[in-house]
């Protein structure tokens, strides 16, 4: 059936019955999907990502081949360093734009951090980089 909603469906996601899995694209982190993927037939997708705590990152510099990325600190913090920008402290309540393509790591972040990671597509690759 075809939705009304420019191929969009309605969809809620709760706290309290959202389910975080270690199985994202890094074991340091635990992922809750949100709805998006699957209410916009995987054109945009997010869920909330909280550290795992006790274990680290081990800093490996990335890029990502998507159109959107957007990352929202709703708990503790996070270090990421950005290629030609450096080092860059997000805390509680801090939003950053990764644009498409720019190499970035995540070097350290708090125990009981948690963000809101916005990406279009839902699924994209990742790919490993040599440090800018």
């Amino acid at each position: 059936m075809t939705s009304p909603f420019n191929n969009q469906s309605f969809t809620i996601a709760h706290a309290d019955s959202g389910t975080f899995k270690g199985a994202g694209l890094r074991p340091f982190f635990e992922y809750r999907d949100l709805g998006i993927k699957d209410a916009t037939n995987g054109i945009h997708g997010a869920h909330v990502i909280r550290a795992v705590p006790g274990m680290e990152s081990p800093g490996k510099w990335h890029s990502h081949t998507l159109d959107f990325q957007m990352v929202y600190v709703t708990k503790g913090w996070v270090v990421f360093e950005y290629e030609g920008e450096g080092e860059h402290l997000l805390r509680e309540g801090s939003c950053v734009l990764q644009p498409p393509g720019i190499k970035h790591r995540e070097v350290r972040h708090s125990d009981d951090m948690e963000l809101i990671e916005i990406i279009s597509p839902a699924d994209f690759p990742t790919h490993d980089e040599a440090a800018p």
